[in-house]
């Protein structure tokens, strides 16, 4: 079992990292990689799981898609990040949908914290959680007006680069439990 769960965490690993290097360049993540991608989740689940395991692939996207479908409604990511996510969960599998969710949240926060910092922006940048959390707290995910993934001149991470980092410490962490075995 361990095995196989390495193949799922190694196969969304490396659809995240050809995405994190779309988004670099482009700051989008294709359709044409996700897409593809998500249909060889299912497809390498249904193979080495059978119906069952695609199913699982499926729930496994759902919920991770879920989780990030309310940042982008609140103007946190764009759409992209969103489906390369559910594709990313898709691959790891339902099992693995906790850690990758957690690992890519902590990526994405140390790289958000290390943007700021690097861009001189920290104060604002703190500033800015608060603001946008008491716009949240009246207006519930209706993004702001002014602080959003839209806006080219806020810090924008491409966060297609906090899911490959998440899948790729998800893989290191299964590595860990097929050693301890």
């Amino acid at each position: 079992m361990i095995e196989q769960d390495l193949i799922f965490t190694t196969a969304a690993s490396l659809c995240a990292v050809i995405a994190a290097v779309f988004d670099i360049r482009s700051r989008r993540v294709p359709n044409l990689l996700t897409g593809p991608c998500f249909l060889a989740a299912l497809g390498l689940h249904l193979a080495l799981g059978g119906w069952h395991g695609m199913l699982n692939a499926l729930l496994a996207s759902l919920a991770c898609g879920v989780v990030f479908f309310l940042f982008y409604l609140a103007g946190g990511m764009g759409a992209g990040d969103v489906k390369l996510i559910a594709v990313a969960g898709g691959f790891a599998g339902l099992s693995a949908v906790p850690i990758l969710l957690v690992f890519t949240a902590l990526a994405g926060g140390a790289m958000a914290l290390a943007l700021a910092f690097f861009r001189g922006r920290m104060r604002e940048t703190l500033f800015n959680v608060g603001t946008i959390a008491r716009h949240h707290l009246a207006q519930g995910l209706q993004a702001h007006p002014e602080i959003n993934v839209r806006n080219s001149s806020q810090l924008r991470l491409p966060y297609a680069i906090a899911i490959a980092a998440g899948c790729l410490l998800t893989e290191w962490a299964r590595v860990g439990q097929g050693i301890g075995q």
